[in-house]
């Protein structure tokens, strides 16, 4: 029996290298199926990946806070739109008694300026941050100093610049540091640069520009309310918890029985992460369905080959079997 099977390799060796073209064919087919397969669900679990590392990277176990649609004329406006929010509330979030998964909480005021600095300007995002910010939203600062305690006290006008912007309206290689620039009729003072984060678009971390908080709703803005509040919970598990009892404590703080009716709404990390998930779940099942549409159309070409070679040795096998 070993000497058939020795002879059965033997010979199988000789056919395929007998055919050398059409063994070259075979084989090409069958590491094409193989390797786009294997590419294509990976750059598929890959992507996925990357979404949920960039989503991870603007804060652990995040949840964010904003205003309710304002009502006007039975007319409700978009959510994030509204006035609801206030910095009592966000203090009443890290101070009540009745919270205990919240470790950090980041009251926040954004908006939209033309910002000159000499002959430059550009159209950016300011936002008003307590010191929380930077810690809860992982922003790091690359040169110079984080808005402070102090400043948000004292009004102060300073101003921390996200990369993208220190180099629209000051160029490549020039440290800002130390120099002025003008925001909603105010000059404030360049203390500090932000790590680049990359990522595009209006909310993105290095198109920014952070002043206090203060500063921002009482001298830019001219705003007593707060357009995001930002809560980091103590754990990934304790993030459902976080948002119940911190939509509890806004309804009471609002003055309304029925949740249906909240002026605000908080979103969870997580819920992105899940809908990312899905995303990119049926981005993974669409490139592994294409690859092994591929797989079968090599798997089809193999067979036909397989097929022309035994039909060719048709009488050569019948000789054989005959002997």
């Amino acid at each position: 029996k070993y000497m058939d099977f020795a002879g059965l390799i033997e010979e199988a060796i000789g056919t395929l290298t007998h055919n050398k073209m059409r063994t070259g064919l075979a084989v090409l087919g069958i590491i094409i199926g193989i390797c786009s397969v294997i590419a294509l669900i990976s750059l598929g679990q890959g992507s996925q990946k990357a979404i949920e590392n960039q989503i991870q990277s603007l804060g652990s176990n995040l949840l964010t806070i904003s205003p309710g649609g304002q009502s006007s004329g039975g007319i409700r406006s978009a959510a994030g739109s509204g006035t609801t929010l206030t910095l009592e509330d966000a203090k009443a979030i890290e101070n009540s008694p009745q919270i205990t998964t919240v470790s950090s909480v980041s009251p926040e005021y954004s908006g939209r300026s033309q910002v000159v600095a000499g002959r430059n300007n550009t159209n950016s995002q300011i936002i008003g941050v307590y010191p929380e910010y930077f810690t809860i939203h992982k922003v790091d600062i690359a040169s110079g100093n984080s808005i402070s305690e102090r400043d948000v006290e004292g009004m102060t006008k300073v101003a921390v610049l996200g990369p993208q912007v220190a180099v629209d309206l000051f160029g490549e290689g020039i440290d800002p540091i130390g120099k002025t620039i003008r925001a909603g009729g105010q000059t404030l003072k360049i203390i500090g640069i932000t790590v680049s984060k990359g990522g595009t678009g209006f909310n993105s971390s290095d198109d920014s520009i952070y002043v206090p908080l203060s500063t921002a709703q009482k001298q830019l803005f001219g705003a007593s309310n707060l357009t995001s509040i930002a809560v980091e919970a103590s754990s990934s598990e304790v993030m459902t918890q976080a948002q119940d009892e911190i939509g509890y404590l806004l309804l009471a703080r609002h003055k309304l029985s029925d949740p249906s009716e909240a002026d605000f709404s908080i979103f969870s990390q997580n819920d992105i992460l899940n809908t990312a998930s899905q995303v990119t779940g049926t981005f993974t099942t669409l490139l592994g369905g294409i690859a092994a549409i591929s797989l079968l159309v090599g798997g089809i070409g193999i067979m036909n080959i397989m097929l022309v070679t035994v039909t060719e040795r048709t009488r050569e096998i019948g000789l054989r079997k005959a002997l």
